[in-house]
Parts: C-alpha cells; structure tokens; sequence
C-alpha cells in the first residue's frame, strides 16, 4: 500500500513529471499521453475504490485528465501535479455520489471477475463490505490515509476540510470498519 503514494513523491519521478508538464503545457501531446499513462492507474483505482463501479470509475478518470489538460498552465511541478490529480479525483468521486444513487452495499454489486494472484477474496469482500458501509466521504478519508498513505493533514489539504474533521472521519471509520470486521470474522 506504500509504494504508489512513494512512487508519486519520489525524486526522480516528480522531476520527469515536471519535464513532461513542461512539453504539454508547450502542446506537447505525446508529453500530455505519457503524463496520463504515468498517473492513469492511480486516478482510476481511486476513482474505483470511491464509486465501485468499473464504467463510473472509467469516466471519472476520464474527466479528471481532460481537466488536467485544461487545468497545465496551473500545475506547477511534479508534485502539485500528484496532490492535484488526488485532489480532483476525490472531488469528482464525492460529486458523483452526491448526484447518482449508488449501492449502499457491495452485495448489491457484482464481483469483480478477475482476482489478483496471491489476493484472499474473501478477506478483499470482507473488507469491501465494511468500507461500503461508511459514508462516502468517510470511505475516502479511509481510503486516503490508508491506501494512498496519505497523512491527515494531507487529507485535510486534499479535500478542504479541516484536520479535527478528517481526524474524525478517520476515526469513525475505523470504528466501523473493526466493529464490522470483528462481526464477520466470529460467524
């Protein structure tokens, strides 16, 4: 769960980002695909672990990189372009969920065909479920910290929130999430 927020913060990366964003604010379209092949991943699985839905998640991805193609004159370096790719994907997760009636419940999802090699599907539904029960904004402060490994002040900058109210977030959430999984581990 470390390396992607390692990956995005890395040195030599952020320098190749921040010569690639040069090229594409140049017009540079190579420049601008090579960007989207670097981060498209990343944007996707948020957008993914917010919405749980494959097609959803494809079209938020999809809008927050036809935002950032508008949005180049404002990026200024490798890493603004990291926390701003963060910071739109889970504006544009919370957004989607605020306008679409989403699932409450994973049951209501169907699984995903393919499972990662060495993954345990059922310890992956196991926790796909409780994260499901959070609240959306609750299942991305989670998620952040968590899967991006993002610390709380981060967040907070992320999300325009304030510490105290991620901090609560978080913490709700754990909750939840322990309680939920302690509850489905004693069945």
């Amino acid at each position: 769960m470390n390396a992607p927020a390692t990956l995005l913060t890395h040195p030599a990366l952020a320098d190749r980002d921040q010569r690639l964003l040069l090229s594409a604010r140049q017009g540079d379209l190579d420049a601008f695909e090579a960007l989207v092949r670097r981060h498209q991943r990343k944007v996707y699985s948020l957008a993914w672990y917010g919405v749980r839905d494959e097609m959803l998640a494809e079209e938020i991805a999809q809008d927050v990189f036809m935002q950032l193609h508008a949005s180049l004159p404002r990026i200024e370096t490798g890493a603004h372009l990291a926390a701003w790719l963060r910071r739109t994907t889970s504006h544009r997760v919370i957004d989607t969920l605020r306008v679409r009636r989403l699932p409450r419940s994973l049951d209501e999802i169907a699984e995903p065909q393919v499972v990662p090699a060495g993954a345990d599907p059922l310890a992956d539904r196991l926790v796909h479920r409780a994260l499901a029960r959070l609240t959306p904004r609750a299942r991305l402060i989670v998620m952040l910290r968590y899967m991006d490994d993002l610390a709380p002040t981060e967040i907070a900058e992320t999300l325009d929130m304030s510490l105290n109210t991620v901090k609560s977030h978080l913490r709700r959430g754990l909750l939840v999430l322990r309680a939920r999984l302690t509850r489905e581990a004693a069945r």
